[in-house]
């Protein structure tokens, strides 16, 4: 069996290690155009902020690992098309200039996202940076040595990530973004405007409901930030507007999104016989909304990587669906979300309620105790769970991935209520936080 995976980063590698692990006679090749492989990008401001030392450490393989494994990589090896009815690529390798075809049984579609690139006068001035791969991280780190004002447009988590790891750097710092709020995809306005109060308290300067409309410049490098209602001074720009899937020579040949994002069954399969999709070029299933979306996220990707391998033979292992369950530390807020938010909820037209708490996270007989604030959403007639978010300065993030299972498997705001957890007074107390959340609900 002749396996083809194109494209080698969280979905690409899952999918080459799991392949080689369960198909000892499979020929497999990974075609990657960049020369390094699996790098973990929600690492990045670790590494601008000096937190990460050697950025060795986010790589967690390597084309020497996959090579022990028998898996051919052929890095810088860009794919330009592939022709499905003769189970085809067409491939360049971009050191030497050459073009071949080379043929598979089965074929991996792990091409991955890319930063979305907003159509701004002066874009291309210098220091203007985008915040991806490997090559970013160490661009954005050699730019803002000598400079003092840095100006970010995008307040997503790696916007905000970013904005922190620069102001703890001594630099002057804005953020500036469409939106009303910060990670407003993420989590409701309670839980922001404790954010955004955290960052205002450490000098971070928020241009929020702004729209950047064009770059100026001089001697072609940038110099301001010109939006709607302002103007910043910016010595280098990171723009982190969001992602969108890598798939263009793929359009009108495989079923998709309107964004480009493939579409894919529970076993990964394509539109196209033999042919699987994982990482952030593929739509997942959303558990919340039981329909097709974009969320291109590292843990989806492993899992999609993962089950892709599994699956190439024989439809083994279904895909659970996600949901989107993710997670920022600002400052000294540990803050963690999990499907939907009340704000989207009612913009897709849902029926729901919500409920939100604030207790200590234990007993105040203890030593120590923090606040928490919790919030679940749920549909109104049937109490099945939708999303739920939490913010404390104790660390509390992993209740969202419990949530994450109730809303998995369809669970109410009743089973919540009543599922059991323990009680240890170092932990929690007799009614756990989210036993609290489930009970003021009903």
């Amino acid at each position: 069996m002749k396996v083809i995976i194109i494209g080698c980063t969280h979905a690409g590698t899952a999918a080459a290690i799991n392949t080689s692990k369960l198909y000892k006679d499979a020929k497999i090749t990974v075609y990657e155009r960049n020369d390094t492989i699996s790098f973990l990008s929600c690492g990045i401001a670790l590494y601008v902020g000096g937190v990460i030392k050697d950025v060795k450490g986010l790589f967690y393989s390597s084309p020497e690992h996959l090579k022990s494994l028998g898996v051919d990589t052929k890095m810088q090896h860009e794919v330009l098309d592939v022709d499905f009815d003769k189970k085809e690529v067409s491939v360049k390798d971009l050191k030497t200039g050459k073009e071949f075809t080379d043929s598979y049984d089965k074929l991996i579609i792990t091409t991955g996202s890319w930063p979305i690139l907003p159509k701004i006068e002066g874009f291309n001035l210098k220091n203007i940076l985008l915040s991806k791969n490997y090559y970013h991280a160490n661009d954005i780190i050699e730019k803002v040595k000598e400079v003092q004002n840095v100006v970010v447009v995008g307040a997503g988590y790696i916007g905000v990530e970013l904005v922190e790891a620069f102001r703890e750097k001594g630099k002057n710092v804005t953020l500036i973004d469409t939106q009303e709020r910060i990670l407003s995809k993420y989590l409701d306005k309670e839980f922001t405007d404790i954010a955004e109060e955290e960052l205002k308290k450490h000098d971070i300067n928020l241009a929020l409901s702004q729209t950047v409309v064009r770059f100026e410049g001089e001697d072609g490098k940038v110099k301001r930030v010109i939006t709607d209602k302002g103007e910043y001074d910016a010595d280098v720009v990171i723009v982190c507007v969001g992602f969108k899937p890598s798939t263009e020579m793929f359009k009108g040949k495989l079923n998709m999104l309107s964004n480009g994002a493939i579409i894919v069954d529970e076993y990964m399969r394509t539109s196209r016989e033999d042919v699987f999709a994982a990482g952030d070029c593929a739509a997942v299933w959303y558990n919340p909304t039981k329909s097709y979306e974009y969320i291109p996220l590292a843990t989806n990707a492993v899992r999609m990587g993962t089950l892709a391998a599994r699956n190439l033979v024989d439809r083994s292992i279904k895909w659970r669906g996600t949901q989107g369950t993710s997670g920022i530390k600002i400052y000294d807020y540990n803050i963690a979300s999990t499907g939907l938010i009340e704000e989207v909820a009612k913009q897709k037209g849902l029926n729901i309620q919500s409920v939100t708490i604030e207790d200590n996270y234990r007993p105040e007989f203890m030593p120590t105790y923090e606040k928490a604030k919790l919030k679940v959403v749920y549909e109104s007639d049937t109490g099945r769970i939708l999303g739920s978010q939490i913010l404390s300065k104790h660390d509390l993030t992993p209740l969202m991935n419990t949530m994450s299972v109730f809303i998995q498997n369809g669970m109410t705001i009743e089973d919540l209520a009543f599922t059991d957890f323990f009680f240890q007074p170092h932990f929690n107390k007799p009614w756990n936080l989210l036993n609290i959340a489930g009970l003021n609900a009903i």
